[in-house]
């Protein structure tokens, strides 16, 4: 069950409605086990796309390769979008870097930081990179090779939180890199209209864009930015140079190109390990 959405989202949400759509169907929870978890239970049942949750906190938030996402009271954005592609979709890799164009909007709308991507999923600012948030695309309700829905979740840091150990040194949150307050019901607007809107490009094939507009806000980590990752349990180097059309980054390495479309890319001299 729903919790009733606090008056200033309520009121934001209704003056934005022309813009949202769809995706002005938003769902509120004080606490959930995962934004995402309830997405795509909600997408299995059939809710339509731009079906939206949106959480004050998470208990068991996750990210990438499982990986834990903190989630404390209030002190992010924690949202997850349902959307249905067309049959002729393209592949989960494209949805989320869509979908990583569509947050990094968001926030330099709402909030004018300069917000960048780093591949395949991170909204990152400053030098070295620091960790600003995430994405976790999630397909559902899968009929043979079909995909029925997509369950996009965003996780953004709006307040500085007790960060684990391991990302200690690598996290920040908008009110640290702004030195103010956020206006969070904007916050929640923007990324929901620019979701809206990078979807509706995507489904309506312009990939050309997509693959544009990605490189434009993840160029810092294009063009020769030295790379390691571990492949196979080998460690290897190169230098990333762009990302094709499917979404994968293209790493020269050992004097030929090669695809990553998964894994831990590190940049060297751009992120903190």
């Amino acid at each position: 069950m729903a919790d009733p959405l606090p008056a200033d989202l309520e009121a934001a949400i209704a003056a934005a409605r022309p813009r949202l759509g769809p995706f002005s169907r938003l769902w509120y929870h004080a606490d959930v086990p995962s934004t995402n978890d309830v997405a795509l239970a909600m997408a299995a049942a059939g809710a339509p796309a731009g079906t939206a949750v949106l959480a004050d906190r998470q208990r068991s938030g996750r990210g990438r390769r499982g990986r834990t996402w903190i989630s404390p009271p209030g002190a992010g954005l924690y949202l997850s979008a349902i959307v249905r592609p067309p049959e002729s979709a393209p592949a989960l890799a494209l949805v989320t870097l869509a979908a990583g164009i569509a947050a990094a909007r968001a926030v330099r709308a709402a909030t004018g930081l300069d917000v960048e991507l780093k591949w395949p999923n991170d909204l990152v600012v400053g030098r070295p990179w620091r960790k600003l948030g995430g994405l976790l695309c999630e397909a559902a309700g899968a009929a043979g090779e079909t995909v029925q829905a997509v369950v996009i979740g965003v996780g953004v840091n709006v307040q500085a939180a007790a960060y684990p150990p391991d990302i200690a040194r690598r996290a920040t949150s908008l009110e640290t890199e702004l030195g103010r307050g956020v206006d969070r019901p904007g916050l929640v607007v923007e990324t929901l209209a620019s979701l809206a809107d990078v979807t509706a490009r995507l489904w309506n094939g312009d990939r050309v864009w997509v693959v544009a507009e990605w490189r434009r806000l993840g160029r810092a980590g294009l063009g020769g930015a030295a790379v390691r990752w571990t492949d196979r349990g080998a460690d290897r180097r190169g230098t990333a140079c762009d990302i094709d059309e499917d979404g994968a980054l293209l790493v020269e390495t050992g004097g030929h190109r090669e695809r990553l479309v998964a894994g831990e890319v590190i940049w060297e001299r751009l992120a903190r390990d």
